[in-house]
């Protein structure tokens, strides 16, 4: 493909056209004199690819003769292709042929990143084009580009935050209203925060999608979706929501991203944060993330983490940066995977649990459950019991509550210790487990 003439606009080709697509295109479209200013040369579209081209889409405002189903032609027509179809395929095949054909890409796909980033970095460098992909993680929120641009002189020790809007949503309502999980996901369903089929968000894929390109940013190694170990929302219940009331927190799910001396430990799970915590306060579907730094200490990025006009800001100011290349010369970073750090299993991680009990009410019960602790070399921080009256079918034997906090320990010995508390003829049920978070 030859380059255009110094006069002549540069050619954006957008590929898919649903919230994030048209929002897209009608900034384009209405900001265009702004951005020929911020850029040095006008910007227009030369096509949006779309499935059925044939569909009604009058209230975009757009000329219909851009439209076609011929994504693959499209592509190479353009100097600047954006890509927000989402899933694996077509969008792999659609991003390499633009890029063998010159075009640099912008992509808000968080999936086809975590999975097959390195592919597409590579092709990229062949070409001599940019690769930016700011929206693919916490919508608006400019997060990525600090973490590859302005903190490239620093070391990044940890990421911690709220990536999923609709997970964040969900849970915020189990604890403001006393909403039941599928109350709260039908909730979050009819404002548009949630899909027909929430399994992406509810069951954590999304937010460790977007935690595996944090950790590769931040740690300088390459780390896909399927190195993070995943934990969804689906278990959450009213119980570990108000236990987490009593401890004065709030549940949350994290995307928890950590570099220590043993290599990189990536997580997304559930947890208990205290409500001194600023992401206690995280409501709605708002994310906010918290990166700590060895020189810039503690940063934290917070705003809208999806929606149309959200994400299509941040697509633009990728879209601003690429063009600002092809006009200037130069290219934006590359991957950065020279730390090559080995990713350690959830059981090396370094976290703390709550862990509620169902045990019998008699002596010597609190002694044989803190014997369990100390044999798997956990140590208790605090414990909290509440005797609960027997019923007829019990007969004379009470029971209690007991509620146990402990110190940090490796992942792989809290849960050893739950497997051995659950063995225990004296412990009737353990009744919820819930690490604990940021304090």
């Amino acid at each position: 493909m030859s380059e255009p003439r110094p006069d002549e606009p540069l050619r954006v080709a957008l590929l898919g056209c649903g919230v994030v697509g048209s929002a897209v295109a009608r900034l384009l479209t209405q900001h265009r004199d702004d951005l020929a200013a911020r850029v040095g040369r006008p910007m227009d579209i030369v096509g949006i690819a779309v499935r059925r081209a044939g569909r009604d889409r009058s209230d975009l405002g757009l000329d219909p003769a851009l439209f076609t189903t011929d994504a693959e032609d499209l592509v190479t027509r353009a100097d600047v292709v954006v890509e927000v179809i989402g899933g694996i395929e077509p969008a792999r095949s659609l991003i390499l042929h633009a890029m063998k054909h010159g075009a640099s890409v912008v992509t808000a796909n968080k999936a086809l990143l975590a999975q097959d980033g390195p592919t597409l970095y590579a092709a990229a460098q062949d070409a001599g084009v940019d690769l930016y992909y700011e929206a693919a993680v916490a919508g608006a929120i400019p997060l990525l580009r600090p973490l590859r641009e302005s903190l490239a002189g620093d070391d990044v020790r940890r990421v911690l935050g709220i990536v999923n809007g609709t997970t964040n949503y969900v849970l915020d309502k189990m604890d403001s209203t006393g909403a039941s999980f599928h109350d709260a996901v039908e909730q979050a369903q009819a404002l548009g925060y949630a899909e027909a089929d929430p399994t992406a968000d509810v069951e954590g894929f999304d937010a460790a999608a977007k935690a595996a390109i944090l950790a590769s940013l931040a740690f300088h190694t390459r780390v896909s979706g399927a190195d993070v170990h995943r934990e969804g929302i689906t278990e959450v219940t009213a119980a570990d929501v108000a236990a987490a009331k009593e401890m004065d927190s709030v549940v949350k799910l994290l995307a928890i991203c950590e570099r220590t001396d043993e290599g990189v430990s990536v997580r997304v799970h559930p947890a208990m944060i205290p409500r001194s915590h600023p992401l206690a306060g995280v409501r709605e579907a708002f994310n906010a993330v918290f990166v700590e730094a060895d020189a810039a200490g503690q940063l934290m990025f917070y705003g809208r983490g999806a929606g149309g006009d959200p994400t299509a800001s941040a697509v633009l100011g990728d879209v601003v940066a690429v063009a600002r290349h092809r006009i200037g010369g130069g290219r934006g970073p590359g991957e950065s995977s020279y730390a090559d750090l080995p990713i350690l299993p959830m059981g090396r991680a370094q976290t703390r649990y709550h862990i509620s009990l169902d045990v019998a009410d008699r002596p010597g019960v609190l002694a044989a459950v803190a014997s369990a602790f100390a044999d798997h070399e956990v140590s208790i921080e605090t414990v909290r019991q509440q005797i609960v009256p027997a019923t007829d079918e019990e007969g004379s034997e009470g029971r209690a509550s007991l509620v146990v906090v402990t110190h940090t320990a490796p992942d792989s010995a809290l849960s050893a210790t739950v497997e051995a508390l659950a063995a225990m003829p004296i412990v009737r049920a353990v009744d919820s487990v819930m690490r604990v978070e940021g304090s």
